[in-house]
């Protein structure tokens, strides 16, 4: 297991308490570094949504653990938000949040001959999305898929 992948399963052991006792659930927890600078972020959700207060909450009880526990060697910097309607759909919990919805799809190869499109979610799996627009089913490869979020019509 990577250092990455270490230090993010860690922290959604930690966190996941944290938020159930709030009604809040975890979207995602990502270890990433940005320039010179790396960052623990945790990605929270709530019904009706999360609001600055739920993240302040949230962050100072992880705050507490993070300085008690030190499972991170490196410096960086701790972020609780909620999701941003542009992050990618990544995870199986990504995925089933998003059921029905229409998907905004990049692809590393053509697909029909195209390489964006937007789709709805039909179903997936560990593996492959099921999507359909106004022409065709498609099962696609999940290894295929260079981007996928929530289409933002306006």
């Amino acid at each position: 297991m990577s250092k990455r992948e270490t230090y993010e399963n860690k922290t959604i052991a930690f966190i996941t308490p944290i938020l159930e006792a709030k009604g809040f659930s975890l979207v995602d927890v990502e270890y990433v570094r940005e320039g010179a600078d790396n960052y623990l972020r945790a990605y929270i959700d709530k019904p009706g949504g999360i609001n600055i207060n739920d993240c302040v909450a949230v962050s100072e009880e992880m705050n507490e653990i993070l300085d008690r526990e030190d499972y991170i060697s490196d410096p960086y910097t701790f972020e609780v938000s909620s999701p941003d309607l542009s992050r990618p759909l990544k995870k199986d919990k990504d995925f089933e949040r998003n059921m029905g919805k229409d998907l905004e799809i990049k692809t590393y190869k053509p697909i029909n001959g195209a390489k964006e499109f937007v789709a709805t979610l039909d179903a997936y799996d560990s593996d492959t999305i099921t999507v359909h627009t106004d022409k065709e089913s498609l099962v696609l490869q999940r290894s295929d898929l260079a981007l996928v979020r929530i289409s933002i019509d306006f």
